[in-house]
């Protein structure tokens, strides 16, 4: 099952139990599918799906943290929630110790190949980890991996 026909089924799930602020969340991940399908003027790919979905996640974090200084605490909450929804169809969250032994590796693999890239050469080294953790069919955010690089070239 493709990861819209899950979405489409769990949507109708949500409608049967009547639990709404799922049936919101899928709709609104819906819609946003459909308008990037629109923007594209083609069916998304399964990784386009995905990013779609990552991008939601985000709007949702930066709605956290303008809801907490602001003061609104149970706008934050339903965000929490929300975000809680759209993770249930992304890949496996990579753990830091995981995402950290890919960054020495692709280092080592880059040292090997020449001399030990540079801070100036982080966007490449970015760039090799992120292929690397979508090989492994895990997911890493990019905030992440970027000061995990950074620290590890810093070493250096």
């Amino acid at each position: 099952m493709t990861l819209q026909e899950r979405i489409q089924q769990d949507t109708i799930t949500a409608m049967k139990e009547r639990a709404q602020l799922k049936l919101d969340v899928l709709r609104m991940v819906k819609s946003a599918i459909k308008n990037k399908e629109i923007e594209k003027r083609e069916p998304l790919t399964e990784p386009e799906l995905l990013q779609t979905l990552t991008t939601l996640i985000k709007q949702r974090r930066d709605s956290i943290d303008a809801f907490t200084k602001g003061n609104r605490p149970e706008l934050a909450e339903k965000e929490a929630a929300e975000i809680k929804i759209i993770e249930a169809y992304m890949p496996q969250q990579a753990d830091e110790s995981k995402v950290r032994s890919l960054v020495e590796a692709t280092i080592a693999e880059m040292s090997s190949a020449g001399k030990r890239p540079t801070p100036k050469e982080m966007g490449l080294v970015i760039k090799d980890v992120q292929a690397k953790i979508a090989a492994t069919g895990l997911r890493a955010e990019g905030r992440q991996i970027s000061e995990i690089v950074k620290a590890e070239l810093a070493k250096g």
